[in-house]
């Protein structure tokens, strides 16, 4: 990768934010390359006070060793004296919640599309025992062609054969029992998270819901939950042995070959979705490659950018 530094990007506007980190749209300055990136960047401050420079560093780290067509790609990183930064490629259509808030639920050939392009995405994950943590509709993102592609590393962590993690983290409707119960976990935390994900794709809600976090916590723990008749029997098999209480019983535990065998997959050429061969329900309609219609309207936010102090610089050194 070749150095790059703030000045050599032309920031077009904001097309996303969390909690310490901000997202835009850019442009590089370069007039050979005038490439259009998605821009992350991650305040020191913030993140040293809320404890998560480990997890930007392990974000930085696993991107740029991932090479998966269903994963945002890592063009270049670099810092400043406020911020780390990730150059990273830019998605156009926008997040997959958004397409599922509109249309509340999706058919079943629809979340049946999206859900193969996820699986292996998983896999190739696990394969380099990254485990994803924070799978969700808002992480998945859409690109010109109308295939997924992976975003959002925060929360993921590099766990080998035979370790666990115990950390509390990704969002509550979406949390595993093993998370919530600090059992520790490993990759099966991804399969369950991908049978809520199935079920809110089929659904349009998440299997264990309640405006209180610590009531969906006790839902999660006792495993109940409604299934719909508008969900297939066979996709009520898979969501069912996905959303299995017992981690090492879970359907995926012993590879993602299993899930893959499940009758809701029956007919899927899997080596064609790796190939982007099959045709997407939907492709987003644009005007051009800063088309950012797609995403919300976000204010800017200069007190966002504010130096860091020294002994926070400090902490940064291996970024």
């Amino acid at each position: 990768m070749l150095p790059m530094r703030l000045r050599d990007l032309e920031v077009i506007r904001t097309i996303g934010t969390g909690t310490f980190a901000r997202v835009a749209l850019v442009r590089s300055k370069n007039q050979r390359n005038s490439t259009h990136y998605a821009l992350k960047m991650i305040n020191k401050e913030i993140i040293v006070k809320l404890k998560q420079v480990e997890h930007a560093k392990t974000e930085k780290r696993v991107l740029s060793t991932m090479d998966h067509p269903f994963i945002i790609k890592l063009f270049n990183s670099f810092q400043d004296s406020s911020c780390l930064y990730l150059v990273l490629e830019y998605i156009p259509g926008g997040e997959l919640f958004t397409r599922l808030r509109l249309f509340h639920h999706f058919p079943n050939d629809v979340a049946l599309f999206y859900a193969t392009e996820i699986l292996l995405a998983i896999s190739y994950m696990h394969s380099l025992d990254i485990v994803y943590r924070d799978l969700k509709p808002e992480n998945i993102l859409i690109d010109h062609q109308g295939h997924v592609k992976i975003a959002d590393f925060g929360f993921c962590k590099i766990i080998s054969q035979g370790e666990r993690s115990f950390t509390l983290c990704g969002t509550p409707e979406y949390l595993s029992p093993e998370v919530i119960k600090s059992e520790g976990h490993r990759k099966p935390v991804d399969w369950w998270a991908f049978g809520i994900l199935i079920y809110e794709m089929l659904v349009g809600n998440p299997p264990f819901f309640d405006p209180n976090p610590y009531k969906i916590y006790k839902k999660i723990v006792k495993g109940e939950f409604e299934m719909p008749e508008i969900v297939s029997n066979n996709a009520a098999e898979l969501i069912s042995r996905l959303l299995c209480l017992n981690q090492a019983e879970r359907l995926g535990t012993g590879g993602s070959e299993e899930i893959k065998a499940m009758k809701w997959f029956r007919g899927v050429d899997f080596m064609m979705v790796f190939r982007k061969e099959i045709s997407a329900p939907w492709m987003p309609s644009l005007t051009g490659p800063n088309d950012t219609s797609s995403f919300a309207n976000y204010p800017d936010d200069p007190n966002f950018f504010q130096p860091a102090s020294c002994s926070v610089n400090e902490l940064f050194h291996d970024f």
